[in-house]
């Protein structure tokens, strides 16, 4: 069986001093009551033909509606996440307004064994969060990502 792998963009800001990241609450009724390790990078699937940074763009694109800034990205590395998926993340320093992402949408049987399918937004939520606070947002998977973009900033 062939390696899941996944690709995103980890957007950073430097305000004040301060270094922000901009994360996106996952949508579906999983998450919907949930809010610490209920918020992950910009990222999806894509498969062996597709180049990792072109998959990270285009995700981002369709996650959050609007496309990338534009700049030059950063490589934060992979992370093998225990469900086995190999989660590769690039930082790009940008900023983009939270009130114009219009998430893409999946579909899910609602409520489990109903046989009825409702459309779910991918990420119900998009915010921008200091590190400190990004922590604990963030899924436990990602959180390494954190570091690596603070050890990339302090060179």
């Amino acid at each position: 069986m062939a390696t899941r792998r996944s690709a995103g963009i980890l957007l950073y800001r430097e305000l004040d001093e301060e270094v922000e990241v901009l994360l996106g609450h996952m949508g579906g009724p999983f998450w919907a009551r949930k809010d610490t390790a209920a918020w992950s990078i910009p990222k999806g699937e894509y498969d062996a033909d597709e180049e990792p940074q072109a998959a990270a763009r285009r995700e981002f694109r369709e996650e959050l509606g609007v496309p990338a800034p534009p700049g030059t990205l950063t490589a934060l590395g992979d992370v093998r996440q225990s469900g086995g998926k190999v989660v590769t993340v690039w930082a790009l320093a940008g900023d983009l307004d939270p009130d114009t992402v219009v998430p893409g949408t999946f579909e899910l049987e609602w409520p489990r064994g109903s046989g009825t399918m409702r459309q779910f937004p991918e990420l119900d939520r998009v915010a921008w969060f200091a590190l400190a606070d990004a922590r604990d947002k963030l899924v436990k998977g990602q959180r390494v990502f954190l570091d690596r973009l603070a050890g990339v900033l302090a060179r």
